[in-house]
């Protein structure tokens, strides 16, 4: 079968490098954006160059409508889906008691509701092919929490238990779900946090750096290929934190 990826989120940062490793590994790729089209244009562009099929579709992964279409655009133009990353997510710094009602539920419905919907559309075709790969993005501060970002925190910790029940869920089924969880990574996301914080998790970091976003494209590749994991919780975080 013709190995065909959507992407979310992939217009810049992690999901830009896991759509381009997966362009460069064989993969008709479908790259999601919902602000920055011009980062996607963009990157389709240098994927077609390079000879690679890729498509772009503006999205909210929290409006399963948007979502319908772009599957359906996708499977219309690439064919069905035998991999989907669910790597959109948000994220907002502040304290639990300031956080609004309407910022908790955006953020809920973007990184967890997204990989709802998002699997509720691709699902039926991986079930009736007894085949498929579902590989969601969670955080470090999904496994270990964070101060200050309870509300993404949350969403991270709720992806990796929809992670792994569905793993067991579908595992007779053929399909594959497993789940990575980033360290700090060098994306634009680290930009709220100034540079004096940035600094000081670095230096906390057993390894001594960030992390890169081709490194998480390469854990992504591992686990599309390795055929016996499945429901599994990859971190990529540079041994930060070791406990």
């Amino acid at each position: 079968m013709k190995k065909v990826a959507l992407v979310t989120g992939s217009s810049r940062g992690i999901g830009a490098a896991c759509a381009e490793a997966l362009a460069e590994a064989g993969y008709a790729v479908c790259i999601n954006c919902i602000e920055r089209v011009d980062k996607a244009q963009e990157l389709c562009s240098r994927l077609r160059s390079k000879g690679h099929e890729a498509i772009w579709r503006q999205a909210d992964v929290a409006d399963m409508q948007a979502v319908r279409q772009m599957v359906a655009d996708t499977e219309a133009e690439l064919g069905q889906i035998t991999l989907l990353v669910n790597n959109a997510g948000i994220a907002k710094q502040e304290l639990f008691q300031d956080i609004k009602p309407e910022t908790w539920k955006r953020i809920f419905d973007v990184n967890l509701g997204g990989c709802y919907n998002t699997i509720q559309c691709v699902l039926p075709k991986m079930l009736h092919e007894h085949s498929g790969c579902i590989v969601n993005m969670s955080s470090i501060w999904g496994s270990h929490g964070a101060s200050c970002e309870v509300t993404y925190s949350s969403t991270k910790h709720a992806i990796i238990g929809l992670t792994r029940s569905l793993a067991a869920e579908l595992a007779p089924s053929g399909i594959r779900v497993n789940c990575i969880a980033p360290g700090v990574i060098d994306t634009e996301m680290l930009d709220a946090l100034g540079e004096e914080t940035i600094a000081l998790l670095s230096e906390e970091i057993p390894l001594g750096r960030l992390g890169k976003v081709q490194e998480i494209a390469q854990a992504l590749l591992y686990l599309e290929s390795a055929r016996y994991v499945t429901g599994q919780v990859l971190s990529v975080n540079g041994g930060f934190p070791i406990i």
